[in-house]
Order: structure tokens, then C-alpha cells, then sequence
């Protein structure tokens, strides 16, 4: 039991699961900065207000008990949501992709062309390969 735990923690898949929360909270900071500090007052300067969390609202009993009600809150809550993702998206996915594709051209022009020997050992390689394991 003690060693199936080691073995599951031990493997690659969850250590890359552990980085990428890691990185994905070091991520949010540069986001929220991006929508909070950027997107939000281009938005404000736009529209009059950063936000929608007064659209809509009202109170609701009186004195003391008086509850204010923010539906506006929600659709804020909503657009952010969007902001953010487009933030990630465009500062942090797209350049990703673009780098990894440039990568993966890179690697394929460096990979030597397959001579015919190569080729014709590879397949007698896969054929004995097959033999073996069909006789076992």
C-alpha cells in the first residue's frame, strides 16, 4: 500500500500537476494586473465605470435591515471572467504556441534524413520483434 502511494506520487504526471498550480498562481498575479491595471480602466474611460456592480441594484428593507442587492455584481463578475481568459489567452497561450511551434520546426530540420539501410534495419528490427512475440 505504503509503496503503490510512493509509486503514484513519485510519477511524472501529478509532479506536472503540482508545477502547473504553482505556476498557474504565479500567472494570476500578471493577469489580474493586466485586467485590473489596463483592461478595466480602458473599459472605465469607455463606459464611464470599471465596473456593472451598480447596474440594477436596490435596497431592499429599511434603517438598520436595509439590504443592498448588486445583480450588476454577477455580470461583472462574468466580464472579468472573460477578460481574464482573453489576457490569457493573447499574453500567454498564443506566444506559447508560437514558440513551440518554432521549436518543433527547429527539431524537425535538425533530425538527419532516414538512409535505406536505416530504414530496411528498422524493419527487420520490427519483424523479429513481431516473431518473438508471437511465439511466446
Amino acid at each position: 500500500m505504503i509503496q503503490g502511494f510512493k509509486d503514484f506520487i513519485s510519477r511524472g504526471s501529478v509532479i506536472d500537476l503540482a508545477v502547473g498550480v504553482i505556476i498557474g498562481g504565479a500567472f494570476t498575479a500578471v493577469i489580474t494586473a493586466v485586467v485590473d491595471k489596463f483592461i478595466n480602466p480602458l473599459i472605465g474611460g469607455i463606459f464611464g465605470k470599471p465596473n456593472f456592480d451598480s447596474l440594477l441594484q436596490f435596497t431592499i428593507g429599511t434603517g438598520d435591515n436595509a439590504a443592498l442587492v448588486q445583480p450588476g455584481a454577477i455580470l461583472t463578475a462574468l466580464v472579468n471572467f472573460l477578460l481574464v481568459a482573453i489576457a490569457l489567452y493573447f499574453f500567454i497561450v498564443m506566444p506559447m504556441n508560437k514558440l513551440a511551434a518554432m521549436n518543433k520546426t527547429k527539431v524537425e530540420e535538425a533530425e538527419p534524413e532516414q538512409t535505406e539501410e536505416t530504414k530496411l534495419l528498422v524493419e527487420i528490427r520490427d519483424l523479429l520483434a513481431r516473431e518473438i512475440a508471437t511465439t511466446k
